[in-house]
Formats: structure tokens, C-alpha cells, sequence
């Protein structure tokens, strides 16, 4: 940033509730703004790992914004950066408006990441089967929290024209800027941890264009553009960051395919800011990691899909079992711990053979084993750090590592959950891995820390 303002036009898109359609909303909203010649920077309230793929897909890049997890400051500083330049950025919420890390404040919700943004909000609002009622939604979104500034509503799932002119009149306290109507048939496919990935083989491009074409003709870009510029100026953070390195300090492995890439893009960010250039490679296609990397990170996804494929491609398995007995660090998490345990039991009852560096099966479950914000604090030295370190990080996971007995547990992770905080964080030597997503915003040092580890044990000097 050159400026001690940040000026991006901006413009909340949330919802009623969830599964209203804000990601369909956004993404087509992105696509008909991009086919203006707009430039727009794209965001996502909350941990999620799966939207921000379709708004990727869509903008080219896409930025979690989580106030539990990131804190205020942090916040403000990756949004002034990712939406520098930008024409409009556009911020999908998560959940419901009001809904958070708990039922009676706003911690953790789309609406505080709205106030600290200053952003107008546009409400999505599934109308199907909906008439008059969209007053009293209107006029309840208005009034309930004066410091939020409600610009419109979106009406989705519309059955016709006539149908959006109808809630258009009976709207009352806020204006209706558009709507989207039904169209089962672009759909985004999902699956058993919501929706797919967006990757062309399981969404295909014509979705995109689809919606794109939708919201140009059914929704009102004129006055949603306004409400985007009528956002006040911000005071950009006090940090926005530390300049990186001249030339990399260390090269780090990120492995990146169908099977694993959940990663928090701040993350990526921070190590490359303390000097790591970062190479991503294949664990189903390639024969080994990057032969020059000094450390291997390996994110969340999907490896319980392509198992077989993981476990068949052996070539890789043994690289990476040299590559940890060569002392280089590898850090995983979610995915990459199953990836990295003895082997993956699927739901059906077959095993797969993976990597084998942490003791243990990961054994697939039809119910979700763990969902929600996790608090962790280190009880021994590991790659990220000294013992006692903090920071927080997100579960997602329908699996469980069962028989880990031989590895040692370097986290205690706190949850809403469960009454008592639980050993995890599974190390053995070099490598550590955990089921928690962790946001380094929640603490810098871990990047730093983790390059350092790189530094110390790998090849690049």
C-alpha cells in the first residue's frame, strides 16, 4: 500500500442463513463485474477451505478473512493488501449475518468483519415460496444492529420475473437489488464435506459462465456498484507486513493437487515474506517433492478420494520417507497427517498404505469426528517454535487417527466442543502433524519459525 487510506470500493455479500446461495450469488456477481472490466478483489468470512476455491476460480485468487482466528488488525492488513488496486473487492460472508464463534456476541461473523471493513452489506435471501414476508426480513436486517449498515437484499431462488417484482413491492425497509432465479441445472455439484473443490474436472467452466450470465441480467450493477463506493475510507493497519528477503532464504515443498489444497493463502504469504520460495508439486502425479527443498508442507483436501492412487504411487512414498530421514522438516495438516499415518481406512471398510512417517490409521467415519475453532498451545519445541507457543486454527474432518502410540503429542488443543482440552499435534522427529488448520495471523511467529526450521535442517545455505 502507498496510501494511509484504504479507498477499495467494497461491498459485504451475506446471507440469511446457511445455504441460501451466497457463493452462487458471489461468483456470478464477480464474473458479470469482470466482464465490465472491473477489477475484483475477493474474500471470505470465516475458516472455510471450499468457497474460496470457487472465488478463485472465478477472480483468480481469493483471501479468508476470520476475526476469531486473525484478529482485527490482521484483518485490515490482508484486506488492504489483496484489495490494493483493485476496482471493487467483494467479501462473501459466513453462516447467517449474525452468527459466529458464539450464540450471544458477534465474534467471528460476517457482521464484524463488515464493521471493522466499514463495508456495506448486501443481504442474500433464499425467497423461494416468499411474499410479503420479505418485509418483515427487511425491517428486522435493518433495525437490528444500527452500527451495520444493510444496503439491500438479493433474492434468490427466484421462480420468475413477476415473482421479483412482487417482493421489489413489498420490500419496504430496504431495496431489493436484484435477484437469481432457480436454475437446478448449474447447480455447484457437492459431496460429503459440502461442496466439491472447484477444479475443472469436478466444476466445469460452462457453471461459471452460466451464472455470470444470470447476474448481468438479473441483478442491478449499477446500484450495487454505488453501494460498493459509498464505503468510507479506512486508516490502513500500522503493519502491513515485512518486505521479503532478497533471493530465498530456503525453498519449501507445498504439495498441491485433487488431494491436498486447503491452505489458508495468508499462510503461504507469511513464509514467503520471511524468505521461503515456495514450489508445488504433486503427491498422485510426481515421482518425488522438489529435490532442492528444504522443507515440505503438505494442507488439507481430499486424499481419502484418490487413496488409491496415493498409496500406488510408491516412487513418491519412499522419496518422501528419504526426505524426512534426511532431517529436512515436514509439517502437514488435516489431509496431510492421513497422508503421512501408517494408511487411510475408507468408510467402506478397504485400506491404503500411505506414507507411514506418523504411526497411526486414519480411519474414515459416515458422521463428522470434529467441526469448528481450535486453540492450541505447543507443550514441547517443534518445527513451528519453542513449547508454549499459541495460535488458533480450524477442524473440518470426517476421520480419526486411531492407534497413534508411538508418536508424541506436542499440542493441547482447546475446543468449544469438548469440556477438557486433548493432547494432539503428533510429532515424530522432523516431522509434525495435526488436524488443525492453523491461521499464522493468530501468531507470526509460526512462518518465521517454521522457515528458520527449514533453515537449519535443510540444504540451502
Amino acid at each position: 500500500m502507498t496510501s494511509a487510506q484504504i479507498t477499495t470500493p467494497r461491498l459485504v455479500i451475506a446471507g440469511l442463513a446457511s445455504g441460501v446461495g451466497k457463493t452462487t450469488v458471489t461468483a456470478g456477481l464477480i464474473g458479470a463485474l469482470r466482464a465490465r472490466g472491473m477489477k475484483v478483489a475477493v474474500f471470505k468470512c470465516g475458516p472455510d477451505y471450499l468457497d474460496p476455491t470457487y472465488h478463485a476460480r472465478a477472480a483468480g485468487s481469493c483471501h479468508n478473512l476470520d476475526g476469531w482466528m486473525m484478529g482485527r488488525e490482521a484483518v485490515l492488513a490482508t484486506f488492504a493488501r489483496a484489495a490494493d488496486g483493485a476496482d471493487i473487492a467483494l467479501i462473501e460472508g459466513v453462516m447467517g449475518l449474525f452468527d459466529g464463534a458464539t450464540p450471544t456476541s458477534e465474534q467471528g461473523s460476517t457482521a464484524e468483519i463488515a464493521k471493522w471493513l466499514e463495508a456495506p452489506v448486501l443481504l442474500v435471501i433464499d425467497a423461494s415460496g416468499m411474499a410479503r414476508t420479505v418485509a418483515a426480513v427487511a425491517q428486522g436486517f435493518a433495525a437490528f444492529d444500527p452500527a451495520l449498515r444493510v444496503a439491500g437484499m438479493i433474492c434468490n431462488r427466484l421462480g420468475s420475473r413477476g415473482h421479483l417484482e412482487l417482493l421489489r413491492a413489498s420490500a419496504g425497509a430496504l431495496p431489493i437489488v436484484g435477484g437469481m432465479p432457480k436454475r437446478p441445472e448449474y447447480a455447484f455439484p457437492e459431496r460429503h464435506l459440502g461442496l466439491y473443490s472447484a477444479n475443472l474436472a469436478s466444476v466445469p467452466q460452462s457453471l461459471f459462465a452460466a451464472w455470470e450470465e444470470i447476474a448481468a441480467q438479473w441483478l442491478d450493477l449499477e446500484t450495487i456498484s454505488a453501494a460498493a463506493r459509498s464505503a468510507p475510507p479506512l486508516a490502513s493497519p500500522a503493519s502491513l507486513g515485512q518486505a521479503a528477503p532478497n533471493g530465498p532464504l530456503c525453498r519449501i515443498g507445498i504439495a498441491f493437487d485433487e488431494a491436498f489444497h486447503f491452505y489458508y493463502e495468508d499462510n503461504l504469504r507469511r513464509l514467503e515474506e520471511n524468505g521461503a520460495q515456495l514450489e508445488r508439486f504433486s503427491p498422485l502425479r510426481c515421482s518425488s517433492p522438489p529435490t532442492d527443498a528444504d522443507g515440505l508442507y503438505f494442507g488439507g483436501g481430499y486424499p481419502e478420494t484418490v487413496a488409491g492412487a496415493l498409496s500406488a504411487n510408491t516412487s513418491m512414498i519412499r522419496a518422501i520417507r528419504e526426505f524426512a530421514l534426511s532431517g529436512r522438516p515436514i509439517y502437514a495438516e488435516c489431509g496431510g497427517l492421513m497422508y503421512l499415518s501408517g494408511g487411510i481406512r475408507t468408510a467402506a471398510g478397504d485400506f491404503f498404505p500411505m506414507v507411514d512417517l506418523i504411526p497411526g490409521e486414519a480411519v474414515m467415519a459416515q458422521s463428522i469426528q470434529a467441526l469448528g475453532y481450535a486453540e492450541v498451545e505447543t507443550t514441547q519445541p517443534t518445527l513451528l517454535g519453542p513449547a508454549g507457543e499459541r495460535f488458533r486454527g480450524h477442524q473440518f474432518r470426517y476421520s480419526s487417527l486411531t492407534a497413534a502410540g508411538q508418536a508424541r503429542c506436542a499440542y493441547r488443543v482447546a475446543t468449544r466442543r469438548k469440556k477438557d482440552a486433548f493432547a494432539e499435534g503428533y510429532m515424530r522427529d522432523n516431522v509434525l502433524a495435526s488436524y488443525v488448520h492453523a491461521h499464522w495471523a493468530s501468531n507470526p511467529r509460526l512462518a518465521q519459525n517454521f522457515v528458520a526450521s527449514c533453515l537449519a535442517h535443510g540444504r540451502c545455505r
